[in-house]
Formats: C-alpha cells, structure tokens, sequence
C-alpha cells in the first residue's frame, strides 16, 4: 500500500487505520477526578485491553491493516532523534508543571527511558509524584511532595481518552486537521499528531488545513467525509463555528485540497451530543445512523468557494436531512435508521452507548457495539453485515468504534 494518507469517504474499504490501544494511563485516573479528564466512571484496564484486541482483530479479519499511535510516534522518534527532546521539550511546557526542581526530575524520569515506544506510552500514562525522586530543597513547592492539600498524587495528568484516536486529528482526503481541542485535558493528545505528522518517514509530508495551534477549538468526531469534494463539519461543544471558517479557508484557497464544500451541522451543545459522529454517521452508500432526538434543532450551513478569490460564501440550507444528504452524495434519495428504532427511551439510551457511532468497513459493512442491542436488530433488519464487538469497559468513555478509529486510508468508491 502507497505511504500516506487517503480518506475521501466514510464507507469506502477500509485499508489502514489507526488506533490507541488502552494502557497505564487508565490505571492514573483517580475517580475524584473524572469530571476533570472526562471520563464517565474508571474502566477495568485488562478488560478494557481484551475488548480493545477484539476490535482490532475484527478489523484486521477484514483485511485491515492496523498501526497504533505509540508505534508511529516512537518510529518517528527512530527516524529523527533529535525530534525527542524536542517533544520532551514541548510534553513538559504543556503539562503545567509548577518550579524548576520538579519539571527537572521527570525530565530525568522520562529521559532514562531508552526505549522510544516505552517512553512515548509513559508519557501518554503520566506519572504519580511516588514515580519522581524528589529532594527536599527550598525551592521545591510542598505541592510537589504533599499529599494533603492536593487531592491527587499526580504529577502529570494521564490521557485516558486517547484511545478515542478519532479526535485529536482528521484526516480529510489526503490532508489532516490537527485540532486545537475543545478541553485543556484533551488538547494535550495533539501533540502525538504534531510529531507523528512532522516527523514520521511516511507521513512527514501531509498537509495539514488545521493546526493545534489555531485560536478556536474544533475536534475530529465532528468531521464526516461524505466524498472527495464534500465534507460535514458538526458545530458542537467541541468544535466552534470559527473553527470550519479556518478550515474553509485553508481547503478552499490555501491548500491542494479537492474539497469544495463543507455542510456544517449545528446540533445541540452537550456533552451527550458532543460530536456530530455520536448523532449520526454514514453506514452504506445511501444509508445513515441517526439520533432522532436532534433532528428538531438541527440546522445546516454551507460553505463554498466565492467568485472572489479568498472568500467564502455562506448560505443556510431550508431542506430536509434526507435532501441535504442525497443532494451531497449525488443519489436519488437516503435512508437515515433512527438509533434504538425509534423508540424514545430506547434511543436515548443506546445513543450514551454509541449506538449511532459507527465504523464502516466497507459499505454496509459496520462495526458496532454488543450492548446496543436494540438499534443493533434494526440495522440486521435493514440488511447491514453487522461486526459486532464487545464494549463493557470501552463504552464507559463514551465513544463508539468510529471515535475508536482514525482511518489512515480508504478505497475509492465506484462512480457512476
């Protein structure tokens, strides 16, 4: 398979994809803190780790090819070495860390990892203050070696969430976001894409139409690829309406991007809808998930390219969901397959287990979660090839197998 990236489409054969295999950093997350590193409840790792290997196996059953995110990271650490202190570097400035004695010791503490995919897997688990050698000098802040006044014995905060690999970055075509997120606690996953993409012999050359660093907050659970020239963009919780207008821009005159059309989505801003991806995603060629709850509120922008170079021209769109879609994908008409059959009840709570958050293998072809049972038996009745996997653990960070994917290449799909 060719080196880079290719992802003109949600449903196209999936070829490679790329995931974040759950580690120690669920093991450092203190239950006083869930609310704060957004996480529901505190999953048991090895069941976590079980479930996660069956859903990469799945894929790879498929015919997928699966790399993780510890392993590109640190491949990119071999390629260039120098890029690892640069990284420590920018690890530690973003950690928050308070003094110079304490940033001093874990530099020292992550420095004497030799291996580069342990080192990177430490940094993604952060580390507890018992981890650091700490001597007890006067410019050392009593924080730094109290356990009372604080209510955690971190040092660096874990990232539990990173095995939802859909977020921190996008790809879109044969370019990538990479996001500035919506929390301060996920927005220090980017820094994984910024080396990754940066550095990596295979990826180093992608061009980026988002960057960490911009001024408004966007996410990747809010970016469909409906095909090479149209995308939906969810204006969410996590991602701001200021964040597709700099995306517009980048793909519309400052890049080789071959999209020329961005559909934005406004749903409501909560953290049960917090992506458009938890609301509705794309299973088949004319065939979409939905939540029913939000098609109410639902308000569609789009996005094109002005006469006049530069700008952007903005229109609202006054049609039905199933026009709007159609209309994007240049068929007849669509199906959307209301999460947990339309029941209220039903849907309301599949849709917390991400009943409407799927992956596309190939089209009609998805990967769902055991547990949504419900809106599972619609879509067997609706002639889908269900892969169903196991989510016990996986579902308590509220986010479904797409959140748990970031395709790296899909085929094209047929035209005509």
């Amino acid at each position: 398979m060719a080196k880079g990236l290719h992802v003109p489409n949600e449903i196209g054969q999936l070829r490679r994809v790329c995931l974040h295999r759950p580690g120690d950093e669920l093991l450092n997350l203190p239950p006083s803190e869930l609310d704060r590193l957004l996480f529901e409840d505190v999953p048991f790792l090895e069941d976590a780790q079980a479930e996660h290997d069956a859903f990469a196996q799945t894929l790879r059953d498929q015919g997928v090819e699966v790399v993780y995110l510890e392993d590109l990271v640190a491949e990119a650490f071999d390629a260039m070495p120098s890029a690892r202190e640069e990284f420590l570097d920018q690890y530690l400035a973003e950690a928050g860390i308070k003094g110079k004695i304490l940033p001093a010791a874990i530099r020292e503490r992550l420095g004497a990892i030799a291996d580069n995919r342990e080192f990177v897997k430490k940094t993604m688990a952060g580390l507890t203050k018992d981890e650091i050698d700490l001597p007890l000098v006067r410019s050392l802040p009593l924080d730094a070696v109290s356990r009372v006044e604080s209510e955690t014995n971190l040092a660096i905060d874990p990232m539990p969430n990173l095995y939802f690999t859909r977020d921190p970055f996008a790809v879109i075509g044969n370019g990538v976001n990479l996001n500035r997120m919506y929390s301060a606690t996920r927005n220090r996953e980017t820094i994984y894409g910024k080396y990754l993409f940066k550095y990596h012999p295979d990826y180093k050359d992608t061009t980026l139409y988002f960057r960490r660093d911009a001024s408004f907050h966007a996410e990747g659970g809010d970016v469909l690829n409906i095909n090479e020239h149209t995308i939906a963009v969810g204006i969410s919780q996590r991602t701001q309406a200021a964040a597709i207008d700099v995306m517009a821009q980048n793909m519309f005159w400052d890049s080789d991007s071959k999209v020329d059309r961005i559909l934005a989505f406004e749903i409501p801003n909560s953290r049960a809808f917090m992506h458009l991806d938890t609301v509705f995603t794309q299973i088949d060629v004319d065939k979409f998930t939905i939540y029913p709850a939000i098609m109410e509120t639902l308000r569609v922008f789009e996005l094109t390219p002005s006469v006049r170079s530069g700008e952007v021209s903005i229109r609202e769109i006054n049609d039905t969901l199933e026009h709007i879609l159609a209309g994007a994908l240049g068929i007849d008409q669509v199906k959307l397959i209301p999460c947990g059959g339309g029941d209220p009840i039903a849907a309301a709570r599949e849709q917390w287990s991400d009943a409407s958050n799927t992956l596309a293998v190939a089209p009609g072809k998805i990967c769902v979660y055991a547990r949504n049972t419900v809106t599972n038996d619609v879509l067997y009745k609706e002639g889908m090839d269900l892969l169903v996997i196991p989510s016990a653990e996986l579902s308590r960070g509220r986010g479904g197998p797409r959140c748990m994917s970031m395709p790296f290449w899909r085929d094209d799909l047929p035209t005509g």
